[in-house]
């Protein structure tokens, strides 16, 4: 077949409309099937047989079928990349790349950059799980704590103060009318917080709600940087990725927006499209939305002048993940000291409201 046989057929299955299916692997999945084909591949093994080594090795029966479909799929006729879509648990994204691959003679060195790409995601997800899961539990643990305080400590002083008369000071009063409250008003608060998360996952995937949310975590210091500095690493892999397999510009757009999932960056893609489209340069369409820094606006500018835009996005791509390591370690060292300061003055308050009248008492005897 020649080449440009090849560039056909990959642009006419770019061209595709992009479908969801059902349920897909997971990222953990994805990387060890991806890593076990570069190096099985790597080796001189054809398609076929690293797919028997890795259906062999398989654990859990449910993989094991839908290897056997992928090879099977395979050996009557289709292209892998067809093969791993009609199995129903990879991306277009992950066909595409894949396709390419195929069509550019690249398989080895797009497998690696797959797993690669999937490797990073779950690094990134892991970080800021770990950064975040110790302040959580704090959280989590000081609520708890402040509501037990509230609804069985505070009602016990409450009767002692009843039983004495007399006038409360403010911060005492205040506090036994929120435990008051919160006594009362218990099993509405719980139908009510209960309500909002059946509300968030009813609405989780609406554009309004997306679009909401994400303007509302774009605001949060410390935070925004680093949801930013995440998706803004994801584009510059995937574009780094199609634009060294030669895939035209516009259609590494489209895919990039496909799989991307934050509505900022879908919005800023789809308009970027339109703007190349109509003649403008990446660079004029990106530097429009405050989603892309400065900097990279800067340097995709000078990376389209000399015409090295796929080397300056995997650099970008480096850069950004050796930027988020810092900003996560740097998370958890301003939120870990924050809670517990926190904490400690939310429980000091309690306790000198709880103690204020015992003291007034006590100085009124003498």
């Amino acid at each position: 077949m020649g080449k440009s046989d090849n560039q056909s057929g990959l642009f006419s299955f770019l061209n595709k409309d992009i479908k969801l299916f059902g349920k897909k692997f997971n990222n953990n999945k994805k990387v060890e099937l991806f890593t076990e084909l570069n190096i099985l591949l790597s080796s001189g093994i054809d398609i076929r047989t690293a797919l028997d080594i890795i259906i062999e090795n398989q654990k859990k029966e449910d993989d094991k079928k839908v290897f056997q479909k992928i090879r099977d799929a395979i050996i009557s006729g289709m292209t892998f990349s067809d093969a791993l879509l009609a199995s129903e648990k990879f991306s277009t994204y992950d066909s595409i790349c894949i396709r390419i691959g195929e069509e550019t003679g690249r398989l080895n060195e797009i497998l690696f950059e797959i797993s690669q790409y999937y490797t990073f995601r779950i690094k990134h997800k892991r970080h800021l799980y770990n950064s975040l899961s110790y302040p959580v539990m704090v959280f989590i643990t000081s609520l708890v704590a402040v509501l037990f305080m509230m609804n069985v400590i505070v009602p016990m002083f409450s009767e002692v103060f009843k039983r004495f008369g007399g006038q409360l000071p403010p911060l005492t009063q205040l506090i036994l009318n929120i435990s008051s409250s919160l006594k009362e008003n218990l099993f509405l608060i719980l139908l009510i917080i209960s309500g909002f998360i059946i509300f968030i996952i009813y609405s989780r995937k609406k554009n309004w709600f997306r679009k909401l949310s994400a303007e509302i975590i774009l605001t949060i210091p410390v935070i925004n940087k680093i949801i930013n500095k995440i998706y803004l690493s994801r584009f510059c892999q995937s574009m780094g990725l199609l634009t060294s397999a030669r895939v035209p510009m516009i259609q590494s757009i489209g895919l990039v927006r496909q799989m991307i999932g934050f509505y900022p960056y879908e919005i800023a893609l789809d308009s970027i499209a339109e703007n190349i489209l109509k003649g403008k340069h990446l660079h004029e369409s990106m530097a429009k939305f405050k989603i892309f820094e400065l900097k990279i606006v800067t340097l995709i500018k000078v990376a389209e002048e000399v015409n090295q835009l796929d080397t300056m996005f995997i650099k970008l791509n480096k850069q950004y993940n050796d930027d988020l390591e810092n900003s996560i370690g740097t998370l958890t060292t301003f939120l870990e000291p924050l809670l517990i300061i926190f904490v400690g003055i939310l429980v000091a308050v309690i306790l000198i409201a709880m103690y204020l009248p015992l003291f007034q008492m006590s100085t009124s005897v003498y």
